[in-house]
């Protein structure tokens, strides 16, 4: 592993065009970024919402606004969904969504469908770079032949590289250019040139040994992360059993200064990294013959998270004398993570159907979320401290900075809540 650190937007050669194809929550990013440091910048897309939304100025995801789109056209940002203008790049970057097949294996469809559209138009001298997160060998036996079919060879003619993305939609603190970026290149010269094109606007670049160790470390990020949430999942039901106060011990063993590093339990993994990219690794253990027990384990533990919210809400209310047909059940917060819009694998969307097949009324409230569909039905939507008091039942999914949630518990019946936010008394209890 070699570093290198970042030149700065004022280097000479900060002109050179870049297409970057995928212009979802990794590739809009880093447009943004790249535009910054005064790239000249084009992003390729297929989806006619988000071409027609950003030439009309609109952004569709969280870290990127509207006030950055204007920012990024004044700049010289183009979109389009014309792949001949891949031909014209000096670097390409996909950044297209890697996610599973409906029996848990990896769909590289898209993957397969950008590489091919790259190589249609390759020109000697490109560099591309692979950020879609795939299990380790995937820049090599997929993407590789597929733009090698240019009739182009790889770390000859133009250079290829793999470099995962760190995108934290709604971090206030890392982005693209404080968080380091690693690279992993087919060649020592493929990645000289990603390492490169990243410090024009990366303050740090890390270079892997190769490619498959790039990938190898996206996904050991988030299988870490997986396990860990898993292992305090697991803990929160037994020390309920236990009348263990979880989240008391976890800020108690939180105070050892080296060892330890705290997890929470909640209703469930979303967003695209935990419930999603370990299943690569897993599937790539798995061609070798045997399972990789940790991850599907964690996978177990983990999916089974929103069946257990369901379960303690029943609980709840057979305990207060209320059965759960017909009860009017509110969920508040039904994005993946608090503060941000995104709903992809929301545990949220589990939790309303599993509360539904059982009879309850289910309400929602989100200050991200106008319009909140669950199995194709719309659930109605409320406000949060009136739609409380008007509940048998009130379920924190998401701890929002906007709810007032001392008064959302004082205003509600009863209260589950999954974040180990509101103060347990009468009424109100934690996962």
């Amino acid at each position: 592993m070699t570093t290198t650190d970042s030149p700065g937007p004022g280097d000479s050669t900060a002109q050179r065009e870049v297409v970057v194809v995928g212009l979802g929550y990794v590739g809009l990013p880093l447009a943004l970024e790249a535009s910054r440091a005064g790239l000249a910048v084009t992003g390729f897309d297929l989806d006619p919402r988000v071409i027609g939304g950003l030439r009309a100025g609109r952004s569709h995801i969280d870290d990127v606004d509207d006030a950055h789109v204007a920012q990024m056209v004044a700049a010289g940002f183009t979109v389009t969904d014309d792949e001949r203008m891949i031909g014209g790049a000096g670097t390409v970057v996909i950044c297209v969504p890697t996610p599973l097949t409906s029996d848990g294996g990896p769909d590289l469809g898209t993957v397969r469908s950008a590489a091919a559209a790259v190589a249609r138009h390759l020109r000697p001298g490109t560099l591309v770079v692979l950020e879609s997160t795939s299990y380790p060998g995937t820049t090599e036996e997929v993407v590789l032949p597929l733009l090698e079919r240019s009739g182009l060879v790889a770390g000859r003619d133009f250079r290829l590289a793999f470099s995962p993305e760190r995108v934290d939609p709604g971090n206030p603190i890392y982005g693209i250019r404080n968080t380091p970026k690693v690279v992993g290149g087919l060649t020592p010269a493929c990645a000289s040139a990603a390492a490169a094109f990243y410090g024009k606007f990366v303050e740090r670049v890390v270079q892997a040994k190769g490619t498959r160790e790039a990938e190898m470390a996206k996904l050991l990020e988030n299988t870490y992360r997986h396990v860990n949430i898993a292992l305090v999942n697991e803990m929160a039901v037994f020390c309920h059993e236990l009348g263990i106060d979880l989240w008391d011990a976890i800020a108690c063993a939180g105070t050892k200064p080296f060892g330890f590093q705290p997890f929470f339990p909640g209703p469930g993994v979303g967003g695209h990294c935990i419930p999603i990219d370990p299943n690569y690794l897993s599937y790539k253990v798995r061609t070798l013959g045997y399972p990789f027990r940790f991850v599907e384990l964690a996978q177990e533990i983990n999916a089974r998270m929103p069946r257990y919210v369901v379960e303690r809400a029943l609980y709840l209310l057979n305990r207060a004398g209320r059965p759960m047909e017909g009860a009017r059940v509110l969920l508040l917060g039904v994005t993946y993570k608090a503060d941000i819009a995104d709903q992809r694998e929301s545990p949220a969307r589990s939790v309303a159907a599993g509360l539904r097949k059982l009879g309850a009324q289910v309400l929602f409230h989100d200050p991200y979320v106008q319009r909140w569909t669950v199995d194709a039905t719309d659930v109605p939507r409320t406000e949060p401290e009136a739609g409380a008091a008007g509940a048998d039942l009130v379920i924190l999914l998401q701890d929002h900075e906007a709810y007032d949630l001392e008064a959302i518990g004082g205003a509600a019946r009863l209260l589950l809540d999954t974040r180990g936010k509101i103060r347990p008394r009468a009424g109100v209890e934690a996962l």
